[in-house]
């Protein structure tokens, strides 16, 4: 089976217009503040991409653009102005940010209920402790939802993650045993790699290196969700052989066209999120 990330999206997209569309109906328009620093090419690709899909859902949008040069005492008033602003729901603030600027000190002003790139301490905590009252990382949350939207009971099953970051691994980690998943986190010194993804029912690999991962390291059985962005010969791919595991696994997500297309639309749905949490308070 091929896990596919666009029906995903699609129902994502849908709960989103169906929410923004009854907050509307009592006056609230949902809406995000995009803070970037400096003009980095990728950054505003990145950017372009977010506008046009916080249009499609009917979500407002503001761009907080700042110059390369600013302060820690000019953007910390910014971020603290989105704070206070009631019509300003969500802030993703664009990462990484340059070297002059305290990127931990900024992730503990951010207001955690606004936080939907999971950038505040708080929100990492609550992800950690099954707070479901917290704001998880995009791309953990996106690989639940692919296999939940694909009927996989995750209660009880083995999972491997080939990762142990912050940003995927470890909360990851954290939403699996939410669902009662047995975990094993593995990383570049972990022994025996092979037979650990074989042993799991469920592999999420996040290594960063393309085609890394052959048939021998899955049975008929594996459900593999490919979480690599890589580039070989100009062309992206994940961490995953696709051409070759593909028909030798029971289902895998293929690059392009598999989390990533859910991790945008997550990021969307937290505004909504953000919004029941701001309401609650």
């Amino acid at each position: 089976m091929l896990l596919k990330g666009k029906p995903v999206a699609d129902k994502i997209r849908a709960d989103i217009i169906h929410a923004a569309e009854e907050y509307k109906k009592t006056g609230d328009t949902p809406k995000i503040a995009i803070l970037r620093v400096g003009a980095r090419e990728d950054d505003i690709a990145y950017e372009e991409r977010v506008l046009k899909n916080c249009r499609a859902v009917g979500i407002e949008t503001e761009v907080v653009a700042l110059d390369l040069t600013i302060d820690m005492e000019s953007l910390t008033k910014e971020i603290k102005r989105l704070n206070e602003d009631v019509n300003t729901h969500g802030i993703l603030i664009f990462r990484p940010l340059p070297a002059h600027l305290d990127t931990e000190e900024i992730s503990r002003i951010i207001d955690p209920r606004k936080d939907i790139d999971c950038m505040s301490p708080v929100n990492i905590e609550k992800v950690f402790t099954g707070d479901s009252n917290g704001i998880a990382p995009c791309t953990p949350e996106a690989v639940i939802e692919i296999l939940k939207f694909y009927d996989y009971d995750l209660q009880g099953k083995n999972v491997t993650i080939v990762n142990r970051s912050m940003v995927l691994g470890k909360p990851l980690a954290m939403l699996f045993l939410a669902e009662n998943a047995t975990v094993t986190i593995c990383h570049s010194k972990t022994k025996e790699l092979k037979e650990v993804t074989k042993r799991a029912d469920i592999v999420v690999t996040g290594v960063g290196r393309g085609k890394f991962f052959g048939p021998d390291y899955f049975t008929e059985g594996s459900v593999v969700v490919d979480v690599g962005i890589n580039f070989e010969d100009g062309k992206l791919c994940g961490d995953v052989d696709f051409d070759i595991v593909s028909d030798q696994v029971s289902a895998i997500s293929p690059v392009p066209g598999g989390v990533g297309t859910v991790t945008s639309m997550i990021l969307l749905s937290h505004v909504i999120k953000a919004m029941v949490l701001q309401k609650k308070q």
